[in-house]
């Protein structure tokens, strides 16, 4: 495991995409997102995708420098068609028509059809937060089918994330944002990479036996070789038993059906939707109750002793601001074989040898 500093890891994955044909704001601004993700905890939505978005890209998956493109509009709604642009571009632009919309409105829906990888979905969640407002949003990976549905063991859903913002003014929010398989795609990944060993029931074989080798999903590569999930025989398996099983369904008929993306299957082009809602807590709680049982909630859950000698109740999102406080301070740890992977990348699409070495330091 090797540490680099945030800000030259997101300078780097900067020049890495400018250099691949994108705008320096498109480059610097997937630089900023994958690394926010790293920063976060967050390590399958981070720099480890670099390889595989200028595979989308060189393959004309993913376009750069796209604007999304309003199908249809109400006050309050907005269907958008990302033109499988970066979700890094795509996704800040989606999530501001929803925050005006809302404002204006005090309610807002926007439907999000056709993006290239959108990234972590509490990027958005606290987008939103930021400006004061509650979001929900539900995605799915149309062409990703990567998780087992409970009680069956081929591939059916996407990993299909989920997440819910609530703002609390002057503190930091309340984030809530997961996959609703036991792990997300890019865990599997890393752990392939020699990062962090997924739990042992992670995956699910075709014999219906569990296991955590990420030779399952993706079958053989090399040590800082591509990935194809094609070519595995297993399948992440649903969270939760029933329960994630249900809620994944559900991310993948209103994120993906209801969005016009479609709902995920086989061997058809990658895309995310997301169907995203925002309410204006100062709209719609006219007597300032909201935030101070927000407050009082927060605390009455953090007052619950701990079930281990020494531990703590945390809630949604101190995790990540905690780990984004270690890491900012040591840098950002990456497994050997992710680093070469991104290296490897950063010199086929012509970075400067120097450049590279001066991110390492």
């Amino acid at each position: 495991m090797i540490r680099i500093k945030a800000q030259a890891l997101e300078e780097l994955v900067r020049d890495i995409f400018v250099k691949a044909g994108c705008s320096e704001a498109e480059g610097k601004r997937i630089g900023k997102y994958l690394v926010i993700a790293n920063l976060t905890g967050h390590d399958s939505h981070g720099v480890q995708r670099v390889p595989r978005y200028l595979q989308w890209k060189a393959d004309g998956d993913f376009v750069a420098d796209r604007t999304v493109k309003v199908v249809s509009e109400t006050p309050v709604i907005a269907v958008l068609d990302g033109q499988y642009g970066f979700g890094q571009t795509i996704g800040p632009q989606a999530v501001e028509i929803g925050i005006k919309k809302c404002k204006e409105m005090g309610l807002s829906c926007v439907a999000l059809r056709n993006v290239g990888h959108i990234g972590r979905i509490g990027d958005w969640s606290e987008m939103a937060a930021a400006e004061g407002l509650v979001s929900v949003h539900f995605v799915n990976a149309a062409g990703s089918v990567l998780v087992a549905p409970y009680g069956g063991t081929e591939r059916r859903f996407s990993t299909a994330p989920y997440s819910v913002g609530v703002p609390r003014p002057g503190q930091r929010p309340v984030i809530l944002d997961f996959a609703t398989s036991v792990v997300a795609e890019g865990k599997v990944l890393n752990a392939s990479f020699g990062g962090k060993a997924l739990p042992g029931d992670a995956l699910i074989g075709p014999d219906g036996k569990a296991g955590n080798d990420p030779h399952m999903l993706y079958g053989d590569y090399t040590p800082t070789g591509p990935r194809n999930h094609s070519k595995g025989t297993g399948a992440i398996r649903a969270f939760g038993d029933h329960k994630g099983s249900g809620l994944a369904m559900m991310c993948e008929l209103l994120g993906g059906s209801l969005t016009g993306t479609g709902a995920t299957e086989h061997g058809r082009k990658f895309s995310n939707g997301m169907l995203s809602f925002y309410v204006d807590p100062a709209k719609l709680d006219t007597t300032g109750f909201f935030p101070t049982d927000v407050q009082r909630y927060v605390d009455f859950v953090k007052s619950a002793n701990p079930s281990t000698p020494g531990g703590e109740v945390l809630i949604p999102g101190e995790p990540e601001e905690r780990t984004k406080a270690e890491r900012l301070a040591n840098g950002v740890p990456l497994p050997e074989d992710t680093w070469g992977a991104i290296v490897e990348a950063a010199r086929k699409v012509g970075v400067d040898e120097r450049r590279i070495q001066l991110a390492a330091q």
